[in-house]
């Protein structure tokens, strides 16, 4: 249980460093007169939206073996990747 707890934890804490989330999450801090506020909200936010990639990816994993999911996640992040440093997105 705690493997996959920190695991989890640190993917996702690595995973969120530096995106588009937290430059959004700083300048609304920057612009606030509470940043405990906007604490409080980035967090239900990153909560939320995590619960909701819980429940599609185990409903997703009844439907479509968890191998194939890896495979087309790998080719997605490969596609994206290029269509970064190619200047498409």
């Amino acid at each position: 249980m705690w493997k996959t707890i920190l695991s989890t934890f640190f993917l996702v804490f690595l995973a969120e460093l530096g995106d588009k989330t937290q430059l959004s999450t700083m300048v609304l801090a920057s612009k606030s007169n509470s940043i405990w506020y906007v604490f409080i909200g980035s967090a239900c936010a990153l909560v939320f939206s995590s619960l909701i990639g819980v429940l599609a990816g185990s409903f997703i994993n009844k439907v479509i073996p968890a191998s194939y999911i890896q495979i087309c996640s790998g080719i997605s992040f490969l596609i994206i990747g290029a269509l970064l440093l190619l200047g498409k997105l």
